[in-house]
């Protein structure tokens, strides 16, 4: 598995907060996406260490591209991470697909570097 952090959100301003946010955090290589299909793609070829996903996307949604994440090879130890305003139904149908945490929207960039702190040991 590689430390590269993948980024997946349908707005470019929220990948950019991630990515500016955390581009100096522990070597990881930062990569984004805009939707849950190119996630899988992006991941079935290079295994994250760590994923950013979105909950509400267009083409594929947050809940059904963590569940193909799931089922790729490679991507057990990944530490999928959902960005959601969703309430408590949206999140159990997270954590069914296979999400290990959350991070609610809308977050500080402090938040997300604790976040990443946090998981990065194990990542």
């Amino acid at each position: 598995m590689s430390r590269s952090v993948l980024i997946v959100d349908d707005d470019p301003f929220i990948r950019k907060l991630i990515a500016t946010t955390l581009e100096d955090v522990a070597g990881f290589e930062l990569v984004e996406a805009a939707d849950g299909v190119e996630a899988v793609d992006y991941a079935t070829a290079h295994p994250p260490a760590i994923v950013f996903l979105d909950v509400n996307m267009p083409r594929l949604d947050g809940i059904g591209a963590a569940a193909q994440l799931r089922a790729l090879p490679g991507t057990e130890a990944t530490t999928i991470v959902m960005l959601t305003a969703a309430g408590a139904e949206r999140e159990r149908a997270a954590r069914d697909a296979g999400a290990d945490l959350f991070l609610t929207k809308p977050f500080s960039p402090l938040d997300l570097l604790r976040l990443v702190d946090e998981i990065g040991g194990s990542a």
